[in-house]
This record gives C-alpha cells, sequence and structure tokens, in this order.
C-alpha cells in the first residue's frame, strides 16, 4: 500500500447524500478478481447515460476535475452494502481523500484497509470546503486541512494515522511481528 503524507489538489464536490457502494460501483461490475480495474466505473450509472454517453451534468465528467485526488460529498457516504470495491474503485480512479460528515461504518472501515484517509468533518466545515474553489491541502501528520484562507483539523485515530503515514495493510502491519510470531510457532510442540 502507498503511504500516505500530503496531498494538495482541487476538490471535486459531489453534492449528495446517501451515496450507497451500488452507486459508487454497480453490481456488474464487481467480476474481476483484483483490486485494480474498477476506476473506469466508478459512478457509472450517474456517469454514463445508456452506458456509453458521459453525462455532461455529472461533476466527475468535467475535465476541471480530472486530475482530483480528494472528494467531497455529503453525509452517510457509503452506505448500503459492505463491499470492498467501492474503495478499490475510488482509489483506482484517483481519489486519495473522502471528506464528509459521516461515512459508513463498513465503507469507512475499507477506506483504511486500502490507503484512501476519509474524513469525518462538521458540516459547516464540509459547507466551507463546498464554497472553496481554490487548491486545497491535506497533511496527514499535521491533522489538518488547508485552503488559501483557512485550515481546519481534523481527528483520525492514531493506529489507523501510523498505518497511513507508513503504507502499512493489515498483512504488512501483522508481519511487523513476524520474529515473534516465528519465536511463538518454535516454542509449541509439534503435533
Amino acid at each position: 500500500m502507498e503511504s500516505f503524507k500530503k496531498i494538495k489538489s482541487i476538490v471535486t464536490p459531489l453534492d449528495k447524500v446517501n451515496v450507497d457502494t451500488d452507486q459508487i460501483i454497480p453490481k456488474q461490475f464487481l467480476k474481476l478478481v483484483q483490486k485494480t480495474g474498477f476506476g473506469q466505473y466508478l459512478f457509472y450509472d450517474w456517469r454514463f447515460e445508456n452506458g456509453t454517453k458521459p453525462r455532461e451534468d455529472f461533476v466527475l465528467n468535467s475535465s476541471k476535475y480530472y486530475d482530483s485526488k480528494i472528494l467531497l460529498t455529503r453525509d452517510n457516504f457509503g452506505c448500503g452494502s459492505s463491499r470492498e470495491h467501492a474503495a478499490w474503485a475510488l482509489l483506482d480512479y484517483g481519489f486519495r481523500v473522502v471528506i464528509a460528515p459521516s461515512f459508513a461504518d463498513i465503507f469507512y472501515n475499507n477506506c483504511f484497509k486500502n490507503g484512501i484517509l476519509p474524513i469525518m468533518l462538521d458540516s459547516q466545515s464540509v459547507e466551507k470546503l463546498f464554497n472553496n474553489s481554490s487548491e486545497i491541502e491535506v497533511d496527514l501528520l499535521h491533522q489538518t486541512i488547508t485552503t488559501d484562507d483557512i485550515v481546519i483539523p481534523f481527528e483520525i485515530e492514531s493506529h489507523r494515522k501510523k498505518t497511513l503515514l507508513e503504507g502499512l495493510d493489515d498483512i504488512a502491519v501483522t508481519l511487523q511481528y513476524e520474529d515473534k510470531i516465528t519465536m511463538y510457532e518454535k516454542s509449541k510442540p509439534k503435533l
């Protein structure tokens, strides 16, 4: 997993509440067996008419946001089924940060496991970011979001912060204790 320190990017504003995982990555695209290749299907039903023609009124189809690494959205993002593919699609598309007032629990956890920083902010701070048109910087080490004129602090559990800063997934965290695990295994009688 790629480590996360700072990201400076324009924000893609997805002004929707209760965005469920079936909208993030529709079920018909869950046939891939690897974690990559899902970005092209991100928000597929909202991005395309009849599966082919890009909808001009959908934010991801605006060239202004093509290189955006930060998705800004509203309450209860990632609700619905517990598919990890939703986090894979966001990451594969290029998003490393998702900012919202609230997230569905399983989606929130899946973000951390896949190198995405989900940031929960109060509605007033989210509104300020929706009204900001310049790039913002997300600094995980200092836990701040900085625009041209404001600095917004955010909270994150220390273990999650460490794993993102060091680029550690669950397996890599376990492998940090490989010597101790091996010693324990050797101390047990063989059956």
